[in-house]
């Protein structure tokens, strides 16, 4: 049986948030650490060469926002884990890139599985509920399934958040208390890990804490990475963009009849003349899924939550579709759609579903508390 994703509801300062939430998901979190830990030890990581990568992003993460290591140590004290072992789930990208380069694989890329995603939002004007609805399906290992959870993060300082993240953590979608909304698809070209920048799980955090959808897109815009990343924000006003990011450069997207949809290749005229695409050799399908969800979308006048997730149950293509079902990746581990995230920023709702090739039981998540 597919569990539904835990809530973990936590507040005060950043210390004990994490203390908190280290304590209610400690055992999602032991299972991070073991998933990213092994894929380490695969690469013949030695612990000295696993600390030194972590303190690496330990001095970018303070330079960007020093709360945030002190969320990270309360989250590492409360799971009885290490805080490198919390910085990497939060950095993990990032880490396993550059533990690739360390030891000279013929990539700093992993192949085998890609963090990837079919993205989606539906404009105020077009939508069956006159509510801008934003949403994605998130491909990735599908162990992720039982170390992922939902966070609702009661803040004094700026709006609540409610993000569905890796347990251990900060933030991967999610919406927040003034109506805007994230998420992000996995992208890739020649810039990559030509540079160290900000881990892409912190710069949705850092989006998700703003109070204005302006501020939201600075974060995303012109926060330094080390790789591309795809990252949809949306408002509860009636907007919504795609940024297309190369690690220092990004390219906009707007809404094409009401509709935004985006999965994991460049499609923007700027970026594809300036950026060299190379996502395609690890997700082909990429290149019909946005098709897919945009084309189920467009056939109804007004689509709403149910024809979003008709949209994202589609198995055309199967099992390289949007929704993918569990099956070996290019290499021998399980890839799958781990969820399906569907949102609606004016009522603070988020409903998730584990894993949705072979479950339909979604559970519903508020911000109020209803």
């Amino acid at each position: 049986m597919t569990q539904p994703f835990p809530l973990i509801e936590i507040s005060g300062t950043p210390l004990a948030r994490g203390q908190q939430y280290g304590e209610q998901a400690k055992e999602r979190i032991h299972t991070s650490v073991a998933i990213y830990g092994d894929q380490l030890n695969q690469l013949g990581i030695s612990h000295d060469e696993r600390n030194a990568l972590t303190e690496s992003f330990s001095r970018i993460i303070s330079h960007f926002d020093a709360a945030y290591l002190d969320e990270m140590q309360g989250i590492a004290q409360g799971a009885g884990v290490s805080l490198e072992s919390v910085i990497m789930i939060n950095a993990r990208t990032e880490v396993i890139a550059q533990a690739r380069r360390l030891k000279q694989c013929d990539s700093v890329h992993d192949d085998n599985i890609k963090d990837g995603c079919s993205g989606a939002v539906i404009l105020p004007e077009r939508s069956a509920s006159g509510k801008l609805i934003h949403g994605q399906n998130w491909d990735w290992r599908a162990e992720c399934a039982e170390s992922s959870v939902v966070v609702k993060i009661h803040r004094t300082d700026g709006p609540d958040i409610l993000t569905f993240v890796e347990a251990g953590g900060l933030a991967r979608s999610g919406l927040n208390s003034t109506g805007i909304a994230i998420t992000a698809n996995y992208l890739r070209c020649e810039r990559d890990y030509t540079q160290r920048g900000v881990p892409l799980s912190l710069i949705r955090r850092k989006a998700l804490e703003q109070q204005h959808m302006a501020l939201a897109m600075r974060v995303v815009a012109t926060t330094p990475k080390s790789c591309s990343n795809n990252m949809i924000l949306s408002t509860k006003e009636g907007f919504a963009i795609d940024f297309e990011c190369a690690p220092d450069e990004a390219f906009t997207l707007y809404p094409q009849e009401d509709l935004l949809v985006h999965a994991n290749h460049w499609e923007s005229q700027a970026a594809r003349c300036k950026v060299r695409e190379e996502g395609v050799e690890a997700s082909p399908d990429s290149l019909y899924r946005s098709w897919r969800v945009r084309k189920l979308l467009s056939e109804h006048a007004n689509p709403g939550v149910e024809e979003m997730k008709r949209a994202f149950f589609d198995d055309f293509g199967a099992p390289y579709s949007v929704c993918r079902p569990p099956r070996p990746g290019f290499s021998s581990d399980l890839s799958a759609t781990v969820a399906m995230i569907v949102m609606t920023p004016a009522d603070g709702v988020m409903e998730v579903l584990p894993l949705p090739a072979i479950n339909k039981d979604f559970t519903t998540y508020t911000l109020n508390g209803v």
